[in-house]
């Protein structure tokens, strides 16, 4: 049996559409570069666990270093490595620290956890800036912080929110809350003052949601056309 060609008025459209939402789908942002957790997150707490996740995004190397700031209020001295990759180690530095080992696999994400002997009493949120180094000797920088009525950074920072201190946990100084610049919480963190923070990429996300429904919308919308233009022509 013969198969049929699409007649230009079909076609066109077809090769348009396809390779728009192929546009759209590959244009859609990023997810969280680095991720950070803990099992006491609120202000003031003590012997806290704090995770960091690094994902691994490139496909020709892999992760063999991580340096973290670590924001004001915590002092290199309290902190002290859990777990990481195997081989890797923890080196102190006078801002923050480095963990580091032999290289991970390629998109392998770098995992590692340390422990805080305690949190800043009154922030509500702490910036980790990071630095990702690669086999291959690239470095990835995640050190943007946000900030309060802008869209979220390039390559963000990962923050830690809080929730306001305990009563006791602050001496001479109520519960940590909103700050006085217009409700905008306050984040501890190097050289910042008083941006919001972030929970993850909802922002990112939601883009990326957007798009992939208009990509989704466009080509469902061509196939329909394909299948009233086949239709008209075989009743002719």
């Amino acid at each position: 049996m013969p198969t049929r060609r699409l007649r230009p008025a079909v076609a066109y459209p077809v090769a348009i559409a396809t390779g728009a939402a192929a546009v759209l789908l590959t244009a859609t942002p990023a997810a969280a570069h680095v991720k950070v957790a803990a099992d006491k997150a609120q202000a003031g707490a003590r012997d806290v666990t704090i995770t960091f996740t690094g994902e691994g995004e490139s496909s020709r190397a892999g992760i063999e270093a991580e340096r973290v700031v670590l924001p004001a209020g915590i002092a290199v001295a309290d902190v002290e490595l859990v777990s990481a990759p195997p081989g890797w180690t923890f080196t102190a530095a006078e801002d923050g620290y480095t963990v580091s080992g032999p290289a991970l696999r390629p998109r392998a994400d770098a995992v590692h956890t340390i422990r805080v002997a305690r949190l800043p009493a009154t922030a509500r949120a702490l910036a980790f800036k990071t630095l990702e180094t690669y086999s291959d000797g690239s470095v990835a920088r995640w050190i943007d912080l946000p900030e309060a009525g802008n869209p979220e950074p390039e390559h963000p920072a990962p923050v830690l929110a809080l929730r306001p201190a305990a009563a006791q946990s602050v001496t001479g100084a109520p519960a940590a809350g909103p700050s006085a610049t217009g409700g905008a919480p306050d984040i501890a963190g190097p050289d910042i003052a008083q941006p919001a923070p972030t929970e993850g990429n909802t922002t990112g996300t939601l883009a990326a949601i957007g798009l992939m429904t208009v990509a989704l919308l466009l080509v469902a919308g061509v196939l329909v056309l394909v299948v009233v233009v086949r239709r008209r022509s075989t009743t002719r």
